[in-house]
C-alpha cells in the first residue's frame, strides 16, 4: 500500500518515511501542499495520506478541502499532522474533510494504530465497491435476459448485440452465471431416442440374420 507523506519539515519527514518504510509502506515523500496535490492528480495516487496542516504554499487542510471536492479522490483517507491539538482545531481539520488527526511530535505506536485504522477503512470500501460491481453486472445479465431476444426459427440460435449467431447455451453461459448439463426429456426419449435405439437393434438383428445364413 502507497502512503504519501506532505511534511515540510526535514526532521519530521524524515522520520515519518523511515517509520512507514519499516513497517512495509511503499512511501511517497514531498514537502509541500503543492507537491502532495500534483501526486495525488496522478494516475496511481496513494490511497492514504499523512499531511502536515501549516506548510508553505498550499497548507494540509487546504489539500484535503481540495480531494473532497473531486470525486476520484472521495476514497482518499487523509491523517492530519500538526501540533494545534485544540478541540476547534480538530473540528476545523475534520469539517475540511480529514478522517483523523494526530499531534506533533508523533507517538510511533499511536501513528501505527492510526495507519491501521485507514487500512481498515480503506480495505472495506475496496471490498464493498467489489460487491457493488458484482451486484451492478448481476442485474445488467439479468436484464440482458429478459429482454427480445432474435432466435433462428430454425437452429435456434441467438443474435447478439454484435450480430453473431450463438447456441442458446453459449449465450446463456456468457450473459449469466449458469453451467449446462445435458439431459433428455421424456418427450424427445420417445420420440427420438427411443425410435433410434429400435432402429439399431433392428440392424443388429439384420446383420446376424445375414450372417447366419452364409
Amino acid at each position: 500500500m502507497r502512503i504519501l507523506i506532505a511534511e515540510d519539515d526535514a526532521t519530521s519527514r524524515l522520520l515519518l518515511e523511515k517509520t512507514l518504510g519499516q513497517w512495509g509502506y511503499d512511501v511517497t515523500i514531498t514537502k509541500d501542499g503543492d507537491e502532495a496535490w500534483d501526486v495525488l492528480q496522478s494516475e496511481e495516487a496513494p490511497n492514504l495520506a499523512v499531511l502536515d496542516w501549516m506548510m508553505p504554499n498550499t497548507d494540509g487542510i487546504d489539500v484535503c478541502r481540495r480531494a473532497r471536492d473531486l470525486e476520484k479522490l472521495q476514497h482518499l483517507y487523509i491523517i492530519m499532522l500538526t501540533t494545534r491539538d485544540t478541540k476547534e482545531d480538530l473540528a476545523e481539520a475534520l469539517e475540511a474533510g480529514a478522517d483523523d488527526y494526530i499531534n506533533k511530535p508523533f507517538n510511533r505506536k499511536e501513528l501505527q494504530a492510526r495507519i491501521n485504522v485507514g487500512m481498515r477503512m480503506l480495505n472495506l470500501q475496496m471490498t464493498l465497491s467489489k460487491r457493488v460491481q458484482e451486484l451492478e453486472e448481476s442485474i445488467q445479465r439479468e436484464r440482458q435476459l429478459q429482454g427480445l431476444l432474435p432466435i433462428c426459427s430454425y437452429c435456434k440460435k441467438i443474435r447478439d448485440d454484435n450480430n453473431y449467431w450463438s447456441q442458446v447455451e453459449r449465450y446463456i453461459e456468457h450473459h449469466a452465471d449458469v453451467a449446462f448439463s445435458h439431459s433428455i426429456c421424456p418427450d424427445c426419449y420417445e420420440s427420438v431416442v427411443k425410435p433410434e435405439i429400435a432402429a439399431l437393434k433392428s440392424s443388429v438383428e439384420q446383420s446376424k440374420s445375414t450372417d447366419a445364413s452364409k
